[in-house]
């Protein structure tokens, strides 16, 4: 099943130069097993391949539901030096929302996801 992210998380982003810090954070407890094992480090790079020119770091918090992820070299330079229209990285988290997961069938029935139409 195709799930979108903007419909089972919701995130929040900012910067500390160079890098973007993006928080991506279940909207329902059952939901945060799916992101931990789906929106791993891979995807996220993937998803903002030619838009970062560095790596991206992926920490869990179980305890808040959530995923958090360092993008490095997002900012072209960041805030004081880039020429990029966001260089605090404001819109990032909404950009991760808009990555697409394939989660099997079983288990997306089973969490209660809602279907990517």
């Amino acid at each position: 099943m195709r799930v979108r992210l903007l419909d089972i998380a919701h995130a929040r982003s900012g910067d500390k130069g160079d890098t973007a810090n993006v928080g991506l954070i279940a909207l329902r407890p059952e939901w945060y097993a799916v992101l931990d094992r789906h929106v791993t480090r891979e995807a996220v790079a993937r998803h903002f391949a030619g838009q970062i020119t560095g790596d991206v770091v992926r920490y869990e918090l179980p305890n808040l539901g959530a995923l958090n992820f360092l993008l490095h070299g997002a900012l072209d330079g960041g805030g004081t030096l880039s020429l990029k229209t966001d260089a605090q990285g404001k819109v990032y988290s909404t950009a991760l929302l808009r990555l697409v997961i394939e989660v099997p069938d079983a288990e997306a029935k089973a969490a209660g996801l809602p279907a990517t139409p």
